[in-house]
This record gives structure tokens, C-alpha cells and sequence, in this order.
């Protein structure tokens, strides 16, 4: 059996079928659901780093060096010793 290719699918069409384009792929994967892919993974990612910094936001190192440092929510991670209470 001869294999359809875009030029050959050409010649058999039909004026009551429907209307076949063909559509540039990678392995298989439309630049459509590439970005629909890319998307999700991104939504996903970007969920699982906020799970895993605000998991580790007890850590003072993390406390300061990185949640210390977001523009609007960086106060919220400052913590203020009362100097009566500090031992030293």
C-alpha cells in the first residue's frame, strides 16, 4: 500500500468530503499542542515551586535570601526580635 503523503492526498480529493491542510508537526506534536502542553507543565511547575518555598519558608537562610526579597509579600517574612527578649 502506497503510504498518503500531502501531494499524493491532494489528487483523490473529493468535493463532498471534507477539506483536508496539512499541518507541520514534530514527532507527531502540533506547534498547537506544544503550547497547550507548555502551558500546563508551566501552571504545574510554578505551583509545585510555591508548594516547595513556603514548605521550606521555616529555614532562615531561605527566609532571607529569598522570601525576604519578593516585592509585595517580602514584609510578611520579616521577623523582629523585642530586644527584651533577645539574650545577648
Amino acid at each position: 500500500m502506497v503510504s498518503p503523503t500531502p501531494f499524493r492526498a491532494a489528487e483523490f480529493r473529493s468535493a463532498y468530503g471534507p477539506k483536508y491542510q496539512f499541518q507541520p508537526n514534530v514527532a507527531g506534536i502540533s506547534s498547537k499542542t506544544a503550547f497547550r502542553l507548555g502551558a500546563k507543565s508551566a501552571a504545574f511547575g510554578g505551583a509545585a515551586g510555591v508548594a516547595v518555598l513556603l514548605y521550606i519558608s521555616g529555614i532562615p537562610r531561605v527566609k532571607t535570601d529569598i522570601l525576604q526579597k519578593v516585592p509585595f509579600l517580602g514584609q510578611l517574612f520579616v521577623t523582629e526580635v523585642n530586644p527584651a527578649d533577645n539574650p545577648f
